[in-house]
């Protein structure tokens, strides 16, 4: 440190003589380079600096602005996307509505369709039930006039003799025919 305030002490000592010669002191002659160089950088330094720095400033303020209108675009795409998804929200909602009313529908129609499916059943079950009640009944009708009428054979057969065999056949024979001259 003392070398460092010696240098200046010195530099305000200096013989004015008109020699020129080396200074070997290398903290007062690196201070005077310095100071010279900075000097000559700034004067000639100044606008290439300035412009750099303009330049650089330039660059700043355009990225600002283009992140600004890409910040505007951006939130107007979000408000699109958000109107977007409020009509596909709206219509989901509407879709869900109508397919719940149309799924109840469906299933009343298909309630109803079994309810009228279940009626012609009954239907055909009960005209099955009273064919095969009609039909058991004729199947004993007949039965019962099938054995009436052996019955009747077999008391006629034991009770009849030839003669009264052939008044009856003349009685029937003379019936059939007035019954013809009367449909004649």
């Amino acid at each position: 440190m003392k070398n460092v305030t010696d240098s200046f002490v010195f530099l305000g000592h200096w013989p004015s003589a008109g020699s020129f010669g080396f200074n070997t002191d290398i903290l007062a002659t690196n201070l005077i380079n310095l100071s010279v160089v900075l000097g000559v950088l700034i004067f000639f330094g100044k606008g290439v600096l300035s412009d750099l720095l303009d330049n650089r400033k330039q660059r700043i303020l355009n990225t600002i602005r283009n992140s600004e209108e890409l910040r505007e675009k951006s939130i107007e795409q979000l408000e699109k996307a958000r109107a977007r998804l409020k009509k596909v929200e709206m219509d989901a909602d509407q879709f869900r509505v109508n397919g719940y009313s149309e799924i109840e529908r469906e299933k009343m129609n298909l309630i109803n369709s079994t309810y009228k499916t279940l009626e012609q059943f009954e239907n055909y079950k009960n005209e099955t039930i009273q064919f095969e009640q009609q039909k058991a009944i004729n199947q004993v009708r007949q039965r019962v006039f099938q054995q009436a009428l052996q019955g009747a054979l077999g008391t006629l057969n034991s009770c009849l003799n030839n003669e009264l065999h052939l008044q009856t056949i003349n009685a029937n024979i003379g019936m059939f025919g007035a019954m013809k001259e009367i449909t004649d």
